[in-house]
């Protein structure tokens, strides 16, 4: 753990304010879900709560028929990171943060299609280039993304795809619920 040298008092409603730089740092957003820790030292932990995380393992296998049914790599992310990934490292893929441009594409609560083929990264430090994006949009919260990528066979998107990509992330965010 690291010392930030920041202290906060808890007001008489028991609420304590994340200063912004840590907000910004950490990339937690109003609104977003935090898990509550403690340990017999005395500790109190807040740590970013991440639904698609919690189905990391049945992600995992959702990823793997994705990839396979589309020739494409896939990875499924939560608001922040990769949480799965197929047809492409999974050390390279997993944890990696998302990019900006995802994060606008998903905000937008509707699915993107690359069809002028930009050069559009999906996670930061992977070159990989983004086809298609489908958000998880879970209780009118969104939760992630299914994203389709390039990978060695580059392969155009079709409709097909895109469908695919839609169900994955209507089915995994009936799971959430």
């Amino acid at each position: 753990m690291k010392a930030t040298g920041i202290v906060r008092r808890i007001d008489d409603l028991g609420r304590v304010v994340i200063p912004k730089e840590i907000r910004r740092t950490m990339r937690i957003r109003e609104g977003d879900p935090l898990e509550i820790f403690t340990n017999p030292g005395g500790e109190v932990i807040f740590k970013k709560y991440s639904s698609v995380g919690e189905l990391s393992d049945f992600a995992k296998e959702y990823a793997d028929a994705l990839s396979s049914g589309t020739k494409l790599s896939v990875i499924i992310c939560d608001r922040d990171r990769c949480v799965s990934a197929a047809g492409i490292s999974k050390k390279e893929a997993l944890e990696k943060n998302v990019t900006v441009d995802i994060e606008k594409i998903v905000e937008k609560r509707s699915g993107y299609v690359n069809l002028e083929q930009k050069k559009l990264k999906a996670l930061e430090g992977v070159e990989n280039n983004v086809c298609a994006v489908s958000p998880i949009i879970s209780g009118g919260d969104i939760s992630g993304a299914v994203i389709l990528l390039e990978n060695s066979n580059c392969k155009e998107v079709n409709d097909s795809d895109i469908s695919l990509i839609n169900v994955a992330a209507k089915f995994l965010a009936n799971q959430m619920m």
